[in-house]
């Protein structure tokens, strides 16, 4: 029974996830992002780590997916989504598709190898407290954390930036002259 719930979520979470890639209005994309985490959370679960999904429901799906679309309503990047910005890129992403399959496939040769040489591992007894998890995070990982934490506010900057309307595009629009771009 756990491996046709395995089944069932991890498919559920691919076909979330293509449409996350394949929809054409961004609000759809976001909302299927939402599905497609929801599903590793019920994932999660059933590998047996229930703060691990909590903790994915909370950040990602309510914190992170509301911002997300927090972002997209009030900057109204459907003109830009529709846009698509690399004519004739099918040949060079399918050159990418083609070498992340390969990666991947590399990497699950390798761990299988890895698996095996190490032996099958201890099973887990006892898990670890939360307290014991927030303490390890602040404490002996500190740095990587903070610098995940500047990365991610570097790339959401970076995203209104480069979802601000241009300044020569908005003077058009209401008939004032042009007074030099930044861009």
């Amino acid at each position: 029974m756990e491996r046709e719930f395995f089944l069932l979520l991890s498919g559920v979470a691919t076909i979330s996830a293509l449409l996350v890639v394949l929809a054409r209005n961004p609000v759809h994309s976001a909302l299927a992002l939402v599905a497609c985490l929801v599903q590793i959370a019920a994932l999660y679960v059933l590998l047996g780590a229930p703060f691990l999904a909590v903790i994915q429901i909370f950040v990602y799906v309510g914190a992170v997916m509301v911002l997300f679309l927090f972002v997209i309503m009030m900057l109204d990047v459907r003109k830009e989504a529709q846009a698509r910005y690399l004519r004739n890129a099918a040949f060079p992403g399918l050159i990418v598709l083609a070498l992340l399959a390969a990666e991947l496939f590399t990497l699950l040769m390798q761990s299988t190898r890895l698996h095996a040489a190490l032996g099958a591992g201890q099973p887990i007894t006892e898990q670890p407290s939360v307290e014991a998890l927030s303490l390890l995070l602040f404490q002996d990982f500190l740095l990587p954390f903070e610098v995940a934490s500047v990365i991610l506010l570097v790339a959401l900057i970076g995203a209104v930036v480069l979802a601000r309307p241009d300044e020569a595009t908005a003077a058009g629009k209401t008939g004032k002259p042009h007074s030099g771009g930044r861009r």
